[in-house]
């Protein structure tokens, strides 16, 4: 892609993927011999996707890219809202997957399943949802947008880059992204594999 808006998004959309996917190869791992570390790293997978993508990346989309698409091509105003009902959704979502692994971290193995299956439905969620924003919107950018609104986004998607798909590291953050690299399955951290953590 030409633009480097459209470069950041694909990239940041890719960590959290990563991030995702490595948080559900962990939660079917288990605690295992060592819980501490192991909740540890999912609270903190967990405050990331709230403090990266939420926080950060989805203002971006809901105040300058999607006004521009459906300002430039009424068809696309469906679309539009409804992601922009999955970002109204999204922080509420992965804030109750927060509680309920705590829940699940302190009152036991009881609330085990139920988080897993919330889990697992986020995922879904958000996998979908940015595809969706990649196969629908994208596409529509590139042939509908002005080079000054481009020069707009890219300067916008610049800015707050995540640090797992290429951003500045920020110094407040590297405990938490030490945590994640450190004990996460490839290919977002150094831990196992995710295909080893499905062994039996």
């Amino acid at each position: 892609m030409s633009h480097s808006a459209s470069r950041i998004l694909m990239e940041e959309h890719a960590a959290v993927a990563a991030v995702l996917r490595s948080l559900l190869a962990m939660i079917r791992q288990g605690p295992g011999d060592l819980p501490e570390r192991f909740f540890d790293v999912l609270r903190a997978m967990l405050f990331y996707i709230d403090e990266f993508p939420e926080q950060r990346h989805h203002p971006k989309e809901s105040r300058l890219l999607f006004p521009m698409l459906a300002r430039a091509d009424a068809r696309l105003k469906d679309v539009i809202h409804r992601l922009e009902r999955d970002h109204l959704k999204g922080e509420g979502k992965v804030r109750e997957l927060q509680h309920m692994l705590l829940a699940w971290e302190l009152l036991g193995e009881s609330r085990r399943p139920a988080f897993e299956q919330r889990a697992v439905e986020y995922v879904g969620f958000y996998l979908d949802h940015m595809r969706v924003e990649e196969t629908e919107l994208l596409p529509a950018a590139q042939k509908l947008l002005s080079t000054a609104e481009w020069a707009e986004l890219d300067a916008a998607f610049a800015v707050d880059r995540d640090p797992l798909a290429g951003g500045v590291a920020d110094r407040q953050y590297d405990r938490l992204f030490t945590r994640i690299v450190l004990t996460a399955p490839a290919p977002i951290g150094v831990g196992p594999s995710a295909e080893s953590l499905l062994q039996p």
